[in-house]
């Protein structure tokens, strides 16, 4: 196999370890559940103080 064939064969194979890393990160995050916005108010935290 010559090098050129060598370099491809590399790169493909880092390229689906990422594209398959990338799903797993995706699934695990969107297995957390409901993603909850921040709270626009914020005047509670002056009833700790």
């Amino acid at each position: 196999m010559d090098r050129s064939k060598l370099v491809a064969v590399i790169t493909g194979v880092i390229a689906l370890f990422l594209g398959i890393a990338y799903l797993l990160l995706v699934q695990i995050l969107d297995f957390r559940g409901e993603m909850i916005p921040a709270p626009q108010d914020l005047s509670y935290l002056l009833t700790l103080f």
